[in-house]
């Protein structure tokens, strides 16, 4: 039902996510990133609290990776189920994916990123996300966004995709980049895509704005003057 791909900029030290599935709001119960610490993807009858529970093993006990999944999910019930990918703040990685998880899954590590899904069209739409990552130019959102393309050009989900979300994190204690595509019948990558071209330019402003209003541009709407 799900493919993802998490993933570590070399040269801003940004994580990020790119997920997409067939059920309704995967933004809002699968993608998980704090910056500096790493970015986590809990997918596959997901247990959300898995994302702050890995995250906060990296962070507090100052885990990498590996360890802190490891510990997460030997402290879980029903491990088998989940799958779960995980690249730390140094880009290291670490997934796992239970001898319950549905359909044709699979997962894959490359640098600096892993790619994993469930109820594929077969195991290698996410062989074809990997190279798609590591080969993409630009932001850490175009190379996501071209990872996940390269799933749905691969043949992608077992049945049709209807949710979508890219979240990254930058350098502030909030989302530098977070924008999901809850329901759509028609394309919800795509719809995700024209998302962060439209949310790209503004991106800079909004972290402006938010660290010194004084300096903030103004965007001319009602009250902005």
């Amino acid at each position: 039902m799900t493919f993802s791909i998490v993933g570590r900029c070399e040269e801003t030290g940004q994580l990020g996510i790119a997920i997409s599935s067939s059920s309704i709001a995967v933004g809002a119960r699968c993608p998980w990133v704090r910056a500096g610490v790493g970015v986590v993807a809990t997918q596959n009858v997901t247990l959300p609290a898995l994302g702050p529970q890995i995250l906060d093993l990296m962070e507090r006990a100052k885990l990498g990776a590996s360890a802190a999944l490891d510990r997460a999910l030997c402290a879980s019930e029903w491990s088998e189920y989940r799958q779960v990918t995980v690249v730390d703040a140094q880009g290291r990685t670490a997934f796992l994916s239970g001898k319950q998880a549905l359909g044709t899954y699979h997962a894959v590590a490359g640098k600096q990123c892993v790619a994993a899904g469930n109820m594929l069209a077969g195991t290698h739409v996410i062989e074809a996300m990997i190279p798609a990552f590591e080969n993409a130019p630009g932001h850490l959102a175009d190379r996501l966004l071209a990872a996940v393309h390269a799933a749905i050009g691969a043949g992608g989900e077992a049945g049709p995709v209807h949710s979508a979300a890219l979240k990254i994190a930058g350098e502030q204690s909030w989302p530098l980049v977070d924008l999901r595509v809850d329901w759509s019948d028609d394309d919800p990558i795509a719809k995700l895509d024209g998302l962060w071209q439209a949310y790209r330019p503004q991106m800079q402003d909004y972290v402006a704005r938010a660290l010194n209003p004084t300096a903030a541009p103004r965007y001319g709407v009602p009250g902005d003057e």
